[in-house]
């Protein structure tokens, strides 16, 4: 029961500011209202909108929005999310193109697991959908996932990965993007020595904290500060009576996301201001800018306790990737076993998230891989969103993605491996990852 009760509350007071905003929008829209003509309901009416909007959203799963896509033939052709393989803690997902023919390239996106669900992802992935076949890791909100799956931490989410990796098979080319980017590098040299034949052809690292003291950041900084212990008492907190995963030791994400609003909260403040006035003044819609950056930002999930600890712990103050001591399962992995992998690093100039140097620190850690298969890329002017999802990523950085894919496919493209036209799932808890699972809890 302990943090049970914090749970509840912080969900408590979410449910009532968006009754309240409820409330405000039906009451300032009563018809007998509008005989008064007081600008005071109006901006009530407003301000509710907009509030029952933004607590509303903070738990809901954003939708993919990817619904059809014009091919070179003319014709739209719809997109449909298909599961390849369901796990408790995470499914991959093939965004199939109807009626186009199989693409040569098969790009596997890693998405991250930090409070944001893989919709995060989505301006990315609909811009590889043109002429790929793309995968993505689509993460489940800890809170819905029941006590009796165990537990997720690092090492499991590494396994994960080698399960999806040896599913799409050896003619696959694997993006990770920012947190996922140094357990896909595990990934691999698990890989490369339990299972050769079904390591991708390429590996491309994106904003990724390799080795988070190559460059300084307030994320680094903060994972410096604080001890295990204080984390652990501050943030972890147990899932409420409301959710499929009651009890369950979580990071959760409404937490998550009043810090992040706390590091820039003069900028949202204005940014909602001026979004009531915009409604206030009928000069909003549903589908304007503020609205679809919102609906996205303040949807949160929570995180596994033991993910997200493990995290800290090992990728950040432990540095067991950076330092090449990182065990999965009781086994160490050296990442100098990854000898034909070509393994490409993306950093932006200006990213405060990831420097640029934590990224590029995973080519040093390739000893056994020859210097034509290693690439690397700075990107001027750009933060960290935007390496992977804005301006500089569509015109620069994509293409340059896919021209590294291209140098480093052997698989001619009527090889492709075809989806699969139907999601595996484990037919009992025993599956292989679940074993792992169950075998280390």
């Amino acid at each position: 029961m302990r943090y049970m009760a914090t749970y509840d509350l912080m969900e408590t007071i979410r449910n009532t500011n968006q009754w309240l905003g409820a409330t405000a929008k039906t009451v300032g829209a009563y018809p007998a209202f509008s005989l008064i003509p007081n600008p005071y309901l109006q901006w009530m009416q407003a301000w509710g909108e907009v509030t029952e909007r933004s607590f509303e959203r903070m738990v809901v799963k954003p939708s993919w929005g990817i619904r059809t896509f014009t091919c070179p033939d003319g014709k739209d052709h719809l997109v449909q999310k298909k599961r390849v393989i369901e796990r408790p803690f995470g499914d991959l997902l093939h965004f199939e193109v109807s009626g186009r023919e199989t693409q040569k390239r098969k790009i596997l996106v890693v998405a991250p697991m930090s409070g944001h669900y893989a919709t995060l992802l989505r301006s990315t992935v609909k811009s590889l959908i043109v002429d790929n076949e793309v995968y993505v890791t689509d993460w489940h909100n800890a809170r819905d996932i029941p006590v009796s799956e165990g537990k997720f931490d690092v090492e499991d989410y590494t396994l994960y990965l080698v399960e999806f990796m040896r599913e799409l098979g050896p003619d696959t080319h694997v993006i990770a993007i920012c947190q996922p980017a140094p357990l896909t590098l595990a990934a691999t040299a698990y890989l490369a020595e339990e299972d050769p034949k079904a390591q991708p052809l390429s590996l491309t690292l994106i904003g990724g904290p390799i080795d988070p003291d190559a460059a300084a950041t307030d994320v680094t900084d903060f994972g410096r500060r604080v001890t295990m212990g204080q984390l652990e008492e501050t943030m972890i907190q147990r899932v409420g009576f409301k959710y499929k995963g009651a009890g369950r030791l979580v990071y959760p994400g409404l937490l998550q996301l009043s810090s992040f609003m706390s590091m820039n909260a003069e900028k949202h403040s204005k940014a909602f201001t001026d979004q009531i006035s915009r409604v206030a003044k009928d000069e909003a819609f549903d589908d304007d800018p503020h609205n679809r950056f919102y609906d996205e930002y303040l949807a949160v999930m929570d995180m596994p306790a033991e993910f997200y600890l493990s995290t800290v712990e090992r990728i950040f103050k432990g540095r067991e990737i950076a330092q090449n001591k990182f065990v999965v399962n009781g086994k160490k992995i050296d990442i100098g076993n990854i000898t034909t992998v070509a393994v490409k690093t993306v950093e932006g100039a200006n990213d405060d998230i990831s420097a640029p140097g934590q990224c590029v620190a995973a080519l040093d850690l390739l000893t056994g891989l020859p210097d034509s298969k290693k690439a690397s890329h700075v990107e001027p002017g750009a933060g960290h969103y935007g390496i992977f999802a804005g301006k500089s990523w569509r015109n620069n950085i994509r293409p340059l993605v896919l021209d590294f894919i291209d140098a480093n496919s052997g698989a001619p493209a009527n090889q492709t491996k075809a989806p699969a036209k139907k999601a595996r799932k484990s037919p009992t808890k025993k599956a292989p990852v679940a074993k792992i699972v169950a075998k280390k809890a």
